[in-house]
Formats: structure tokens, C-alpha cells, sequence
């Protein structure tokens, strides 16, 4: 059974299209379909009902699915242990990052790492720090570097880098500006532009309201840190943000001596070894932790 094809059955069953999975694999249309024709001749059996524009897996299909994922991840070790018995620092190396970590943290470490090691190929998504923790379970990426989880609920190994100071911000304009300091409670009356609830920085600013009793008013959600930034500068409402992130366009609310914060870091899975590209990117990252 050949690799080729089970990564065209999984493109065509993640995005529920023909056409998406041949832009995402860099192929046309036909050869994806003729891939999975291909395998559904070996397996004896349809694996999609199409039905107008509608891709969807059949029992079958749902039934090879997992499996499908399994192999290309076996095939994916593999190679990785036979770059590491070589000794070398090579092949390449999947990540999920945080878009603001990409933005605010990686750049210097990014930009080393990639000239001492040029035979590694860099795989990076960025995504939300859950996704991250999600990906990492499945193996399909080796590292992250994310938001950690503030409750440390997950059996993911975690290794803490920087502590990111959280402040509540508003616009230079914005009706609590002619105050340096005001309370939680008189906060809690005006709109909040947060990140989503379920988020770790949002379960973060959640706590701390459900601590003293107090609901959120909430206008609008966005995991996009930098979106935020922008529509709490044009005065849409009051937020929470990396200290990183502040300047002269917006102004900082201390809220009776209420002191948050988040702890950035890396994780990877508890039962799988790093890779030797990843160990030497790991080595990197723990150069920069804070003091």
C-alpha cells in the first residue's frame, strides 16, 4: 500500500474535497483522484460517496481512517530514527507555535537555529495553544511552543520558558482612561474584547472574575492577540494583553494591585523521545528562558 496514497485518502478526508486536497498537496485534481482510485482498487471497496459537491467517507472509510494516520506516522518514525542513529541533525523537524510567540519570542531563536542546523526543514503551523496540546497527542507535530496550561491537567510533558506579565489595557479615550487605578467590579461594567473563554489566557482572565464574583461583558472574542491590540486602541473596549504588546497607543488600567499572568514554554508527548532536530531546537529555547 503505497504512503502517496494514504496521504491523499487522509488530505481528501481532513478537508472534504478533492480539489482542496490537490492544492494542499501540490497536485492536481486528477492525480489526487487517481490516488485514491488507486487504493480503493487494492482495498477492494468505495472509501468517499460523493454527492454533488460533497465529499464524505464511507463506513469503509471511516474505518481506515484511523489506521491510515497510524501508518503515516509509523513511516514518519521510522525515518526520524534512522536520521538519529546517523548521528546527524536533519530531516524535518513539525511544530505548532502560538502566533504571538512566533511574532514576540521566536524570531532570535528561529533565526539561529536555522544556521546551524540548515539540513533540517522547518514545518511550522501556527495555531491556538489548544490545538497545539491536541496535535501533540496525536503525533503529528513533535514540538510546541504555546501558552502552557494554567491548570496542568495534561499528561503532556511541559517545559516552562517565560513568564508573560498580562495587563488590562484600554484606549487613551476610553471612559476609565481619566483613571490610573479603578476596581474589578466597576471593570467588569464596561465591554471586554477578550480571547475566547475556552482559550488558557481566557480561562486565566475567567478565573480571576469568577474569583470575586463578577460576570464579563463581553462584546467580542478573538484568539488574534494583535486584533485585539487594534480594537481596544480604537476604543471598542477594555482588554487583557502581553505586556510585549503595549505602547503609546493604548493606556494601562492597574486594577487594585491585581496581578495576572501567563507561562509561556514548550511541550511534546511523555511517551515519545525528541527527535535530534528537535532536541538541538529545545537546547535553543531553553537558552532564552527568562532569568
Amino acid at each position: 500500500m503505497d504512503t502517496q496514497n494514504l496521504q491523499a485518502f487522509l488530505s481528501v478526508a481532513d478537508l472534504a474535497s478533492f480539489s482542496a486536497a490537490a492544492e494542499a498537496l501540490h497536485l492536481t485534481q486528477p492525480a489526487i483522484s487517481k490516488r485514491i482510485a488507486t487504493l480503493e482498487s487494492q482495498l477492494e471497496c468505495r472509501l468517499f460517496d460523493r454527492i454533488g459537491r460533497s465529499v464524505h467517507l464511507t463506513e469503509a472509510g471511516n474505518a481506515l481512517l484511523p489506521q491510515a494516520r497510524q501508518i503515516l506516522q509509523a513511516v514518519k518514525e521510522a525515518k526520524r530514527s534512522i536520521d538519529d542513529l546517523q548521528g546527524e541533525i536533519s530531516g524535518t523537524l513539525s511544530m505548532g507555535i502560538s502566533h504571538h510567540i512566533g511574532l514576540h519570542r521566536l524570531p532570535p531563536v528561529l533565526q539561529s537555529y536555522s544556521k546551524r542546523y540548515p539540513q533540517v526543514h522547518l514545518d511550522i503551523d501556527f495555531m491556538d495553544s489548544e490545538e497545539a496540546y491536541e496535535q501533540i497527542m496525536q503525533g503529528q507535530i513533535e514540538l510546541g511552543v504555546i501558552t502552557l496550561d494554567p491548570a496542568g491537567s495534561s499528561p503532556i510533558k511541559h517545559q516552562p520558558l517565560w513568564v508573560d506579565e498580562l495587563l488590562v489595557t484600554i484606549a487613551p479615550n476610553h471612559p476609565l482612561a481619566i483613571h490610573d487605578e479603578v476596581d474589578l467590579s466597576t471593570l467588569s461594567q464596561y465591554p471586554a474584547i477578550l480571547p475566547g473563554l475556552n482559550t488558557y489566557t481566557g480561562q486565566i482572565i475567567k478565573a480571576l472574575f469568577k474569583q470575586h464574583h463578577l460576570s464579563l461583558n463581553i462584546s467580542m472574542e478573538t484568539n488574534y492577540l494583535e486584533t485585539l491590540k487594534m480594537m481596544v486602541s480604537i476604543g471598542l473596549g477594555w482588554s487583557v494583553l502581553p505586556h510585549t504588546m503595549i505602547d503609546d497607543e493604548l493606556k494601562i488600567l492597574d486594577i487594585n494591585a491585581i496581578k495576572l499572568q501567563r507561562t509561556l514554554g514548550y511541550v511534546y508527548h511523555h511517551n515519545k523521545s525528541l527527535s535530534n532536530a528537535a532536541a538541538a531546537f529545545a537546547t535553543l529555547l531553553d537558552a532564552s528562558k527568562d532569568e
